[in-house]
């Protein structure tokens, strides 16, 4: 049994420990004793979970398959609407990088217990009537050692990086950076170079980007070392930025044909479209229609007359679908925090306070269920079969234990 040898070593040296420690088990500090209640316990866990672990496999594979039906990309309300149209218009937009995505409560921006970036939310809210330009605020994973760190600042279509804004110097760097458009007096601005793309893996505030988004990013990543472009195309994993039924969503600030760069919406995204994200998108410069949500710079509008309204199947529509209208916007639609989310039937999932809020069967559940959906994604299954024999050895030898002293 491949898991026999990791949890003997593991186990029962901390069980000879233990036992050596007192004087009344003296008779079990030989290796021979220590050896044989390893084995007894070993062959008491393999007799007891052979069948277990079969099913265990088995059930897994299914609720596996059962999330991707339900949320992942063989949900049946893929290709279902109309994509063109439904990015709001904005002009600038700011990824504050903080903490990891499963770590993320479903309102980052609001979280009374994530104190920066509510400290950055509430400044662009209370400067709202001197920001001229219309921006858009979300959160990207920041993790030490690498292109990102917790407390960057990432501003487009800039391509300008700030590091490690702190909650005392918030109201600093919305007044220089965002109110009067200077550099930030105190911080180091540095030009962000290649192309980088933020794949939307909030599964706290959907289960469906929740699902999709991780899925999303392990591809990126994996193309992109195919393609020896670690150094020109940085991805991350990003908070909601809208419309949760077109999932897989994500946003790729690149240069265009022109060298001009743009923020560049895409839904309905399947793993199977990134190598064409990637070669076609970010190597050429050329939109792939079927998958276009629209752009920053440019109005619904404006959208839609771009792409000659084609759904992702390349059939015309007669209607575009008009963006939701619960979008919170500061300063006459200045200044976005939380954008536009659409589910299921045009029902929408935001919760803002003032807001009636009406959700869908699915919503309901991404409060209980978001986080799972994240972790049967970061976890492969042999690493949950191996942390379920560790646990049943303890058990075992914990019995085993318990018959000797009673037995004494």
């Amino acid at each position: 049994m491949r898991i026999a040898h990791p949890i003997r070593f593991i186990v029962v040296p901390k069980l000879q420990r233990s036992l050596s420690s007192s004087s009344q088990l003296s008779s079990f500090n030989s290796p021979s004793t220590v050896h044989l209640l390893s084995r007894l316990s070993l062959l008491t866990l393999a007799s007891s979970m052979a069948g277990n672990l079969e099913n265990f496999s088995s059930d897994a594979s299914v609720a596996a398959a059962d999330v991707d039906v339900k949320f992942g990309f063989q949900r049946p309300e893929m290709y279902q609407s109309n994509l063109v149209g439904t990015v709001d218009s904005y002009d600038r937009h700011l990824f504050l990088c903080y903490k990891s995505c499963d770590s993320w409560p479903s309102r980052v921006e609001d979280s009374e217990s994530d104190a920066l970036p509510k400290l950055l939310s509430g400044a662009l809210k209370a400067r709202k009537n001197d920001i001229n330009v219309k921006t858009r605020l979300t959160v990207c994973e920041g993790r030490e050692g690498t292109e990102f760190s917790d407390g960057d600042v990432l501003i487009f279509p800039e391509m300008i990086k700030y590091r490690v804004l702190n909650g005392s110097d918030v109201d600093s760097f919305v007044d220089d950076v965002l109110v009067n458009g200077k550099p930030w007096a105190s911080g180091v601005q540095e030009v962000l170079a290649g192309s980088h793309v933020f794949v939307c893996a909030h599964a706290s505030r959907d289960q469906r980007c929740g699902v999709c988004g991780p899925v999303l990013i392990e591809k990126f990543k994996e193309e992109i070392e195919q393609r020896a472009l670690q150094d020109d195309v940085f991805v991350s994993a990003c908070s909601h930025v809208g419309g949760h039924k077109y999932a897989g969503n994500l946003i790729i600030f690149s240069a265009d044909a022109e060298g001009k760069i743009a923020g560049h919406w895409y839904g309905y995204v399947t793993p199977n479209d990134v190598a064409e994200l990637l070669d076609q998108h970010i190597g050429k410069g050329e939109i792939i229609d079927r998958l276009w949500r629209g752009q920053m710079g440019a109005s619904v509008e404006q959208a839609g007359k771009a792409d000659g309204q084609k759904i992702p199947n390349g059939k015309d529509l007669e209607k575009s679908e008009k963006p939701n209208g619960d979008s919170i916007q500061y300063k006459k639609e200045d200044v976005s925090v939380e954008s536009c989310c659409q589910g299921t039937n045009g029902n929408s999932c935001c919760q803002n306070g003032g807001l009636e809020v009406k959700e869908t069967t699915e919503e309901q559940g991404n409060k209980g269920s978001g986080k799972l959906s994240c972790w049967m994604g970061n976890w492969e299954q042999n690493d949950v079969l191996a942390a379920v024999a560790v646990v049943g050895a303890v058990a075992t030898i914990a019995v085993a234990y318990s018959f000797y002293r009673r037995s004494g």
